[in-house]
């Protein structure tokens, strides 16, 4: 039962947050593009499948700042906190005690190349917010890697379904090389936004750069019009 009514309010509070967020993730640019660049077929949000100066591979390239942490799952914890009215600190048991997504989506790096059609399973970022109850004031978030990396998100793109925290891939554990136990993915959005080896989000009340924003990366990241690099 007690279960049971954890699931009930999270999904109260996904739906509420789904509601004050719609129409902003309704119009960004990976949906809502009326000029997208790219190739080949639309994919499920009427985008080219292949976006400009991308090439599509087989394999899946590592990509890190030189650093891979090993991360036992008995010590792994996810913090969430910043601007929400319930922070939390999670073990592992926690996490996957949390609803599972499974989604199947592609994977865009700002090097140039795309892998598609990548399976997952995790908990998707909405369903993680909805647990915290966000503040009014919250605009982006700013994620935190056990390697020290971060990357900040807006709300609007943070909380779109198939943002998800992953720690499965093709059926079987989340492979450390590519940030295991667990990284963030961000399909609509160049990967770099995905922080590998994730243990902190913080929600903000304004934008803040991470770091590859930092160093010329383009704040947004937009795949579909070439948004790589900040003016």
């Amino acid at each position: 039962m007690e279960d049971q009514d954890k699931l009930n309010r999270i999904i109260e509070a996904r739906m509420k947050l789904k509601a004050r967020f719609e129409e902003q993730m309704r119009n960004t640019p990976s949906v809502a593009d009326d000029k997208p660049k790219g190739s080949g077929e639309p994919n499920r949000h009427g985008m080219p499948v292949i976006p400009i100066g991308q090439t599509a591979t087989s394999k899946w390239p590592v990509l890190d700042l030189g650093y891979q942490p090993n991360v036992p799952l008995d010590r792994w914890r996810l913090t969430i906190d910043g601007e929400v009215e319930n922070p939390v600190r999670l073990t592992w048991k926690q996490f996957m005690d949390l609803p599972q997504t499974r989604d199947t989506s592609d994977f865009h790096c700002v090097t140039t190349w795309s892998k598609l059609n990548m399976h997952w399973k995790g908990v998707s970022l909405l369903d993680l917010a909805a647990l915290v109850h966000p503040k009014e004031t919250a605009t982006h978030i700013m994620c935190y890697g056990y390697d020290t990396y971060t990357t900040n998100v807006s709300l609007q793109e943070a909380l779109k379904p198939d943002v998800l925290l992953v720690h499965t891939y093709e059926g079987q554990p989340l492979p450390h090389e590519h940030g295991g136990p667990v990284r963030m993915i961000t399909p609509q959005l160049y990967a770099w936004k995905g922080a590998k080896w994730i243990k902190r989000i913080e929600f903000l009340s304004a934008d803040k750069l991470g770091f590859w924003e930092e160093r010329g990366y383009s704040n947004t990241a937009y795949p579909w019009r070439n948004d790589r690099y900040s003016d």
